[in-house]
């Protein structure tokens, strides 16, 4: 039987319409529309302006495919028609279960010198002091009406740490985690505009023009023992905290033994670029036009900056004591590292003290309150994770 010219036009544009209404095109929604905008903005954020692009860029690709309708890369087992579940589904279960930011710790640990806290112990205050901002915020947020842990979740971003932050997230409030991890990763590279303003408003031009006399030799015994020490006090203490704390100390102790550099070398370089790439691929897909697109979103953004505030000014307020208490020997400035962004943190300090005295070398002294800024910020997680998880 032969088919005239007009019947194969017919089922040719009936082939395409099915096409179309069964295409992603047909589910489109201006909210998809708006979170794709979103998503291109911070990939040009991480290409052109260079903002954290490590994490952005995988970061605004996971929130690319997420609202890309119908491609069920999220989709659970049971959920849609995408068959056992979606790609990005499985990969999650790297976030959900802690164990992508426990390894991105690992990695850190072995990239992380702490020879300048080590040096001197005095640094874990103005890290401590540099918490101070998870606490203001948690407050504000339970006063806006955000539940306990979703609180808690808003009030970590303060530490400027985006692995913790995630990690406490995904226990205590996992709906917010889109929000709370773009509004962790943008505040930690936007910390060389945020952080100058306070500085010098908090310090004098006295203060921020004292040189710091050169730290002490560190011997590789106290090295090996720092470690070791840190993990059995912090995981007795809270034991909650076991898995940051363990893998952080446990990468350090990698780098600072001397005998497996192999294993070194993997923690700091394959190893954490392959998680970065699961890790912000993954988080980015949950900031889905379904539960991004709210008002809450809002809020969750301007208390992250308030707390990233607060715990810049509660870092240089300790760094001021400290100058105070050591009859001038101490730059106030090095407190603001205190925050847990390394090295950013620490470089803005470098160069806010350049800019006061130029003989002034403070790279090496903030990176002390730097460091311990890192503990602090998984200990304050575990602090939060004890009393609302």
């Amino acid at each position: 039987m032969q088919c005239s010219g007009r019947e194969v036009i017919d089922v040719f544009l009936d082939a395409i319409s099915t096409l179309l209404q069964e295409s992603g095109f047909a589910a489109l929604t201006w909210q998809h529309c708006l979170m794709i905008g979103l998503a291109c903005f911070l990939v040009y954020l991480a290409i052109v302006r260079k903002f954290e692009p490590l994490l952005l860029l995988p970061i605004a690709f996971g929130m690319l495919l997420a609202n890309l309708p119908i491609a069920g890369l999220m989709a659970g087992p049971q959920e849609g028609s995408n068959g056992p579940g979606g790609l990005l589904y499985y990969l999650y279960q790297g976030v959900k279960l802690g164990i992508y930011p426990s390894l991105i710790f690992l990695g850190i640990g072995a990239m992380t010198d702490f020879g300048p806290l080590i040096a001197r112990p005095s640094s874990l205050f103005m890290g401590a002091g540099a918490q101070f901002g998870i606490a203001a915020a948690f407050m504000i947020a339970i006063a806006l009406g955000f539940k306990p842990g979703e609180a808690a979740s808003i009030g970590i971003i303060g530490g400027a740490d985006g692995p913790t932050a995630i990690y406490l997230t995904t226990r205590l409030a996992p709906e917010l985690l889109g929000p709370i991890a773009i509004a962790a990763y943008s505040y930690m590279a936007l910390i060389p505009m945020i952080q100058p303003p306070l500085m010098r408003l908090l310090t004098t031009k006295k203060e921020r023009e004292i040189k710091m006399e050169q730290l002490r030799e560190v011997s590789k015994l106290e090295r090996i023992i720092f470690p070791i020490a840190v993990t059995v006090f912090c995981v007795l203490l809270l034991p909650s905290v076991a898995p940051l704390i363990g893998m952080l100390m446990l990468g350090n102790l990698f780098r600072e033994s001397g005998v497996v550099e192999r294993l070194s070398n993997t923690a700091q370089n394959a190893l954490i670029n392959i998680v970065t790439i699961f890790l912000g691929v993954t988080v980015g897909a949950t900031a889905n036009a379904e539960t991004f697109l709210r008002l809450q979103t809002l809020e969750i953004i301007g208390l992250g900056l308030l707390a990233f505030m607060f715990s810049t000014v509660g870092g240089l307020l300790i760094g001021k004591l400290m100058c105070w208490l050591s009859g001038g020997k101490i730059n106030p400035l090095i407190g603001s590292a205190g925050v847990s962004a390394v090295p950013m943190a620490a470089r803005v300090s470098q160069i806010e003290g350049q800019k006061a005295n130029p003989s002034s070398y403070l790279l090496m002294h903030a990176m002390g309150p730097n460091v311990a800024g890192v503990i602090g910020s998984a200990v304050a997680a575990g602090v939060l994770l004890a009393l609302f998880g």
